[in-house]
């Protein structure tokens, strides 16, 4: 079976096609800039040279046929024809409480993602034109659904209610609701499969650290908390996130720079965080190479940013009464080897004892940092969301 996993942005396709069989990638790419009669097809079929096409691509249903078309071209395809695709697979960033299991798409599935437009006004209405270009390229092809915020819905309601009036949640559904959980609850498995050890019997804190950033709390294999919130907004500092701060700063800065809620909002969500700190770059990267240079502004934002990870994972260990392992991934934990020295470095009180050239070597491959004699293990597991999307498409398409 082949299963073809997309992510729909608002001015972006990304896409995996997966043979389930083999358990191999055939092929994956980008488009970018839809909308424009300069939107940029990257495409990288496997065991063939990589290909980059520039051309008018102004709607979704035109990015899917162009992704589609290129997937069984005589000279960069893989496939002989569309009808080997069986299924395709999409990644939605809110469920709300709807949704608590990745789902088949049906009218209703899609009437209840459009009803969660306001709850992810960025990414679900995205998201639904993914889901109709395929419709409408691929008709009767089996799709299905699988939700950042599902994982997370095991959460108790002491961890995801907020301390205000009731009202606003019995009205509004306000509450935490908690993303990256496909990327939480695939590295959760993957550590215990490296550890040796039954899910259901150990406490993990997993932590995927990218441009976006987030915590969880993984009790017995599944999540009883985790740092984003209503919005991804919440918890951490981010490259361009603001992560926690006083509620009340909202209104006073509104007030003392007359910004309007769409500015206030812009500034929390693409002008803070690393950004905003360092002056120079979201990218952990640049971070790093201005701070061992002498730039304090760098060296302030990596420290505000360490910190609040550290913070986070002592909260975990405190709500699970304690931790068998922490595991770093995504783009900044998989690859900054100096985020997860300082990290460890603070967190002797576990019994964690860093090995060094553990934590320097093996990139990109599953990997304990710490020694044989550390209480608590730390690992760094690569993050394959789109794997995880794929299988359970499978699952659901065989099941049905």
């Amino acid at each position: 079976m082949n299963i073809l996993v997309i992510n729909a942005g608002s001015s972006s396709v990304k896409y995996q096609l997966f043979n389930m069989k083999q358990e191999t990638v055939l092929a994956k790419g980008r488009v970018e800039r839809i909308g424009m009669e300069t939107a940029i097809l990257v495409h990288e079929p496997a065991g063939k040279s990589d290909v980059s096409e520039v051309s008018e691509i102004l709607e979704h249903t035109s990015a899917i046929r162009r992704v589609l078309d290129i997937l069984v071209s005589k000279d960069h395809g893989v496939l002989d024809s569309i009808d080997q695709i069986d299924a395709v697979g999409h990644r939605v960033v809110h469920g709300g409480e709807s949704f608590k299991n990745s789902v088949l798409v049906d009218e209703d599935v899609k009437k209840e993602i459009r009803r969660l437009f306001d709850l992810a006004p960025l990414h679900n209405p995205a998201h639904m034109l993914g889901i109709t270009a395929v419709e409408v390229n691929m008709p009767g092809v089996p799709q299905a659904v699988v939700f950042d915020t599902a994982f997370h819905q095991t959460m108790p309601s002491h961890a995801y209610l907020y301390p205000v009036p009731m009202a606003l949640y019995r009205k509004h559904k306000v509450r935490r609701y908690g993303f990256h959980g496909t990327s939480h609850k695939y590295v959760s498995e993957r550590a215990a499969k490296f550890l040796g050890r039954p899910l259901e019997q150990l406490k993990l804190i997993t932590c995927h650290i990218g441009n976006g950033c987030s915590c969880a709390a993984v009790l017995g294999g599944v999540s009883v908390d985790t740092s984003m919130g209503l919005t991804p907004l919440e918890g951490l500092m981010m490259g361009t996130r603001s992560g926690d701060l006083d509620p009340a700063i909202v209104p006073y800065a509104m007030a003392k720079e007359d910004l309007t809620l769409s500015e206030i909002s812009s500034m929390l969500n693409k002008h803070s965080g690393l950004q905003a700190i360092s002056g120079l770059s979201s990218d952990m990267r640049e971070i790093v190479e201005a701070m061992e240079a002498g730039d304090k502004n760098a060296a302030l934002a990596f420290d505000m940013y360490e910190y609040r990870i550290r913070k986070y994972i002592g909260a975990y260990a405190a709500a699970m009464n304690g931790v068998d392992a922490i595991v770093f991934t995504a783009g900044v934990g998989e690859n900054s080897e100096v985020l997860r020295k300082k990290v460890c470095q603070q967190l002797t009180y576990l019994g964690i004892e860093l090995d060094e050239e553990r934590n320097r070597s093996g990139r990109g491959t599953e990997k304990a940092i710490t020694t044989e004699a550390s209480s608590v293990q730390v690992l760094v597991i690569p993050t394959n969301e789109e794997w995880m999307i794929a299988m359970d498409t499978y699952s659901l398409v065989q099941a049905d």
